[in-house]
């Protein structure tokens, strides 16, 4: 099971988590970016590892999950390619690689708490963990602000 790192400044604070990455605080260096599909990356430069998951957008179109398909640690993984698949009460969907790279670990805990990408798709119910091929990928997803702006324009 992970645990989870603080992160932040005096005025923000971020937790993550860290499965194993040890814990420590210092300042807050980790972009959150987005993808049109509804995934996220928090990228660490440091280690050239981003994590992944499902925003919490798409966990409420998609209902109560009920089964997480992740990809194997080690598997080479395309930006815009499919990297595994959620299957909820409503539908399956899906879930596309935000960036290139090999997979490096996954998120054990979603086979038995699949639920835990409802309960908190954005912390605890991320999906994986990949070793960026080309950490310039990061700069071409959506920030924050952005993501909001394109969630906004699909309710219209």
């Amino acid at each position: 099971m992970g645990r989870l790192r603080l992160l932040g400044t005096e005025t923000r604070r971020t937790l993550i988590p860290t499965a194993g990455y040890g814990s420590s605080t210092r300042p807050a260096s980790l972009p959150k970016r987005y993808t049109t599909a509804h995934e996220w990356i928090l990228y660490d430069s440091d280690t050239s590892i981003g994590t992944t998951g499902i925003t919490d957008y798409a966990q409420s179109s998609l209902g109560d999950v009920v089964f997480v398909e992740l990809p194997t640690p080690g598997t080479e993984v395309a930006a815009g390619e499919p990297l595994g698949a959620v299957e909820s009460v409503k539908a399956a969907s899906d879930i596309y690689a935000p960036v290139s790279g090999v997979v490096h670990e996954v998120n054990e805990q979603l086979s038995d708490e699949p639920g835990l990408l409802n309960k908190s798709p954005e912390m605890l119910g991320w999906l994986c963990r990949i070793k960026l091929s080309n950490p310039a990928e990061v700069e071409t997803l959506l920030t924050e602000e952005a993501y909001k702006a394109h969630c906004e324009a699909d309710e219209h």
